[in-house]
């Protein structure tokens, strides 16, 4: 597997990644990619930055770089895949939720270890804490209305 989606724990550490270890690594990778979608940095840069200046301890850093690194890599179609279900121009996004909503459109994509209700509910939380005062409610649209397209065979009813 390559070393952006490899998720294997750390040498010396034989630990599966914790849930919260895998929500600040969501936090963090929304971060960056608000952050590059202002600065335009390449991506190497911005994860070498946020390596340095976060303590990075409780983070499931191979989760965070495959996020940060994957919706970097995946944006175009990303963008395509949520388009359709958006309320307005994408380039009128508020810059956050745009970056929580990629991030869960990738892991609904790529990431199918991860259950398509955690990724919706993470994307939530994370416009809860993150966005606008109704922000949670455009990303929970987003994502659910992502999943049934992305994640038929889950979220079919039974």
């Amino acid at each position: 597997m390559s070393e952006a989606g490899d998720t294997s724990p750390q040498p010396g550490n034989t630990s599966k990644p914790k849930a919260g270890d895998r929500r600040r690594a969501r936090a963090l990778a929304m971060q960056g990619l608000y952050q590059r979608h202002f600065s335009k940095s390449p991506i190497s840069d911005i994860e070498a930055e946020f390596m340095v200046d976060n303590d990075m301890s409780k983070v499931d850093l191979m989760y965070f770089r495959d996020l940060l690194r994957g919706v970097h890599r995946e944006q175009a179609e990303l963008d395509r895949l949520i388009e359709p279900f958006l309320d307005r121009p994408l380039n009128e996004v508020d810059p956050v939720e745009l970056a929580i909503v990629r991030l869960g459109a990738y892991e609904l994509k790529c990431r199918i270890d991860v259950p398509y209700k955690v990724v919706i509910n993470e994307g939530i939380e994370m416009a809860k804490r993150f966005g606008g005062t109704e922000g949670h409610k455009f990303v929970n649209s987003v994502l659910d209305k992502l999943s049934r397209r992305l994640r038929l065979a889950e979220t079919r009813p039974r």
